[in-house]
């Protein structure tokens, strides 16, 4: 079974606060995904507008998406979007339908709603969330 770590917007606030904290990585690995939302190029668009928007991030310039892989165990498609405050990307493979979605901004933001938002998005039944302070 995965497991699934769970951070408050709170815990997040007060660690960036109080120690003088940069930037917030998160890194999110959702697993059993849906094969059909990951292997869609418009799904996977709409899902970092509608991610931008709940989490009060300016996306500069387009989402990029392409697929690639000649190795079954990497294919699948990238994704890359921009925003103001830094970056969003993901890899989503196809031969275990897992996502691999990490969001790294100076700007605060709760790693627990992109946790829940992105795994139900793309269907997944579990999920991994780990997040790191950056300096």
């Amino acid at each position: 079974m995965k497991r699934m770590t769970m951070i408050s917007a709170q815990a997040v606030l007060k660690e960036q606060t109080e120690t003088d904290v940069w930037g917030i990585a998160s890194a999110i690995d959702i697993y059993d995904c849906n094969p059909v939302k990951i292997r869609d190029a418009e799904t996977i668009k709409t899902f970092v507008v509608e991610l931008c928007e709940l989490i009060q991030m300016k996306r500069f310039g387009p989402t990029q998406v392409v697929h690639f892989g000649e190795d079954e165990k990497v294919a699948g498609f990238s994704m890359v979007q921009l925003i103001e405050t830094s970056l969003i990307s993901a890899h989503f493979a196809n031969l275990t339908n897992t996502t691999y979605l990490d969001v790294f901004s100076c700007k605060t933001y709760d790693p627990e709603v992109v946790r829940r938002f992105a795994q139900n998005y793309f269907g997944g039944e579990s999920s991994h969330l780990n997040v790191t302070m950056r300096y």
